[in-house]
């Protein structure tokens, strides 16, 4: 029998957020969802809101948060390029300001704290596939570099409080993840190739599309964020969550334009500044530490994510009312 706790998820009206929150529930944990809605939705969380173990508060992490719980899932940052970049300052305020606030008050509590870092703080890597003791290779001056950086410098004050403070932590590295409820317009690879086909656009990449990326399905990224946040006190991570099967960008187009029925046609622009070359995640440890592994592949995971899209721009749905990006 699963001991009931009051559970704070912060970014929690995201996509992986308010799915995260569900699951959470489903084990029947008291869940706090926090989200000030810059990419989150509360269309994300509407179907909990009648819950009465699900509580939806509209704060900004980057400032103190007083409340009670037992573990803390922290997920609050936007994740895309598109709506990082808006505002990079306050990009790296949310994952700084808003670590050092969340390790607060894990401290106080003496409440766990898992920390949602990325992938992104590997940078354009020079080892493929990336481990965890790689240490990557980041600009500290590029147009990324407000999430990078900001991501790297939450891991270094998760570990530092562990040091000195003794606050139970838990530091997960996301790799590339995809499914319903990402939002329309957020500027990722698979969200922009399923809404451009779906409306009959041409499909738009990078460069020649040879670029790499592991895409991990929604479903098997909350399990592993469950399973890290389930392990003892002994094991803090990082661990490497994605999945580790490789693809071009342009082999992903192909494989969206196929799943779609789309007459799209592909077109290349020019690459991004600081844009990674090879992006696939090590998983050792997760299979050793978590006994976790992806169970749901592209072809599956797509087919799913399609129909969510096709549902939501069939309701006349567009990029500045749905969905919800969150993390």
């Amino acid at each position: 029998m699963v001991q009931t706790k009051r559970v704070l998820v912060t970014g929690g009206a995201g996509f992986l957020g308010s799915y995260l929150c569900g699951q959470l529930l489903d084990q029947g944990h008291d869940v706090l969802c926090v989200d000030n809605f810059f990419t989150g939705s509360r269309s994300n969380v509407f179907h909990l809101l009648d819950n009465k173990r699900f509580e939806l508060l509209r704060h900004d992490v980057s400032n103190p948060l007083y409340i009670e719980v037992d573990e803390i899932y922290n997920l609050a940052c936007p994740a895309s390029p598109i709506h990082y970049q808006f505002d990079p300052v306050q990009t790296t305020k949310t994952s700084v300001m808003g670590m050092i606030n969340m390790l607060g008050l894990a401290k106080r509590l003496k409440a766990k704290v898992l920390q949602a870092s990325t992938s992104e703080i590997y940078g354009d890597p020079e080892i493929h596939p990336q481990p965890e003791s790689y240490r990557g290779a980041v600009s500290t001056t590029g147009p990324r570099a407000c999430y990078d950086e900001g991501k790297r410098c939450a891991e270094t004050l998760c570990f530092d409080y562990h040091r000195q403070h003794k606050v139970r932590i838990k530091v997960v590295r996301i790799f590339n993840t995809y499914g319903p409820r990402m939002h329309p317009g957020d500027g990722r690879v698979v969200s922009n190739f399923i809404v451009q086909a779906l409306k009959g656009k041409d499909l738009t990449i990078h460069g020649s599309g040879e670029q790499s990326r592991s895409f991990c399905y929604r479903d098997d990224l909350v399990r592993g964020l469950m399973a890290m946040m389930a392990t003892g006190d002994d094991f803090t991570g990082p661990v490497n969550i994605g999945n580790p099967n490789e693809f071009t960008i342009r082999q992903l187009a192909n494989l969206v334009i196929e799943l779609t029925g789309s007459s799209s046609k592909i077109i290349e622009q020019p690459r991004p500044v600081d844009d990674p070359t090879q992006r696939c995640p090590d998983i050792t440890l997760a299979r050793q530490k978590l006994g976790w592994e992806p169970t749901v592949q592209l072809r599956e995971g797509l087919q799913s994510t399609i129909a969510y899209f096709e549902d939501l721009l069939s309701t006349g749905a567009d990029s500045n009312n749905a969905g919800g990006v969150g993390r």
